[in-house]
């Protein structure tokens, strides 16, 4: 801001010096006047070696030659340089403080992420354009016109498509964020589209790149035509995984963040869903990669559905528990599940159920009230130590696994005989 005056300084040198390299003769003669009026009127026979040894030091630096461009064209282009620079640091603060207060005011996300997103496209084209303005005051070669020309619309489609790409994600991120707040069943898709989208503006934008810059799109086209065919055979995996992914995201067996267990090798939490693959964080924390053309075909178990986790297990006694106590154990099992907080009332059930091959199975079947993974277990382990307890003032015994096994004949009298000879 503190340079204009001198910017303004440059530019009125600029023009009082071509003025005076533009003169004809008559003009000469009308200066040389001027200059006798001047002398006369000031009476100052100085002023007229002042302003003649000032327009021969113009004239020198305006005409002296460096190939092509005088000395004030490099200057026009210098200064425009300069003012881009200028304008492009005024565009940034225009985005950072004035946009940005306008749309704090809003209600609205979008425009809040799409101003930040949009200065750096923005700041660049300015760029451009003033680098374009530079060079063209020069004068340049034509095929070096040329080259600028070409390069110019290449810079210039692709900031226009870099700011595109930008709005998509903007636009993708503010949608993502409604639909999650709102659980909308289009959240899944959002990341799909938003893939597919840049893709496909990614290959336009090359090819539009490619067609400016002077080279044949149509046997660029052809070439991949011919190849067409070895490409779609390369390819098949590669649809099969995205045609599998559009199935997951329309279906919507998971999303982001739930606990799905596929087949005994995959278990854990959901991070991403892509294109091609899937990826999830293992209880191990490993990162696990599926094929979307895998998942679905395949069983998937969603933990997170559940509205309430199941225990399930069984209780052995031994056989020399009386049936009196395994009555009064089974209904002291059931009250201590009654009682405790932590466990679903609408569901218990507590049978004394088998006669085991070593024990007497009582099946203890209920539902915790949470479904987190840590307290899930702390109450299935209060639960276990108070069955303990109950076992214990019933005055019966926990069973582990046992076989008698009964030998006849002399193979029974051998072994009778070596115990006792052994005892001795």
């Amino acid at each position: 801001m503190k340079n204009y005056h001198l910017v303004w300084l440059a530019l009125v040198s600029l023009c009082f010096g071509q003025f005076l390299l533009g003169q004809d003769d008559g003009g000469e003669n009308e200066v040389q006047a001027a200059e006798s009026v001047s002398a006369s009127s000031f009476g100052q026979s100085e002023f007229t070696s002042i302003l003649g040894e000032t327009r021969t030091m113009l004239s020198e630096i305006f005409q002296e030659e460096m190939g092509e461009n005088s000395w004030g064209r490099l200057l026009v282009s210098f200064i425009i340089i300069f003012l881009t620079y200028i304008t492009r640091k005024i565009v940034g603060y225009l985005f950072e403080n004035w946009l940005h207060r306008i749309t704090e005011k809003t209600s609205w996300e979008f425009d809040d992420r799409m101003i930040p997103a949009m200065r750096g496209p923005v700041g660049w084209m300015v760029f451009v354009i003033g680098l374009f303005v530079a060079l063209t005051v020069l004068n340049l070669s034509p095929e070096w016109d040329k080259a600028i020309v070409l390069g110019v619309k290449a810079a210039t489609m692709t900031i226009v498509f870099w700011g595109i790409l930008r709005g998509i994600d903007v636009f993708a991120e503010t949608m993502m964020g409604l639909a999650k707040r709102r659980d909308m069943a289009v959240h899944g898709f959002i990341p799909l589209i938003q893939k597919a989208t840049r893709t496909f503006l990614f290959i336009v934008a090359v090819i539009l790149v490619v067609q400016n810059l002077g080279y044949s799109v149509s046997s660029l086209l052809a070439g991949l035509g011919i190849g067409g065919l070895a490409v779609a055979l390369a390819a098949q995996e590669t649809l099969g995984n995205f045609f599998g992914s559009v199935s997951l995201v329309a279906d919507r067996p998971f999303r982001v963040g739930d606990w799905i267990q596929v087949g005994s090798k995959v278990d854990g939490d959901v991070e991403e869903i892509g294109l091609r693959s899937t990826k999830v964080r293992t209880w191990s924390k490993s990162l696990m990669s599926i094929p979307n053309k895998v998942l679905a075909n395949e069983i998937i178990e969603n933990w997170s559905k559940m509205p309430k986790r199941r225990v399930k297990q069984y209780i052995g006694v031994t056989y020399s528990t009386p049936a009196d106590a395994m009555h009064d154990l089974v209904e002291d099992i059931k009250e201590l599940l009654r009682e405790d907080e932590g466990v679903q009332q609408d569901f218990i059930l507590v049978n004394f159920t088998d006669f085991g091959d070593s024990s007497l199975q009582i099946l203890v079947y209920y539902f915790t009230s949470t479904t987190a993974w840590l307290a899930h277990m702390d109450i299935r382990q209060r639960i276990n130590i108070k069955i303990m307890k109950a076992v214990e003032a019933r005055g019966a015994l926990m069973a582990f696994p046992t076989r008698s096994l009964q030998f006849e004949g002399d193979i029974a009298e051998r072994i009778a005989d070596g115990l006792v000879s052994k005892s001795d």
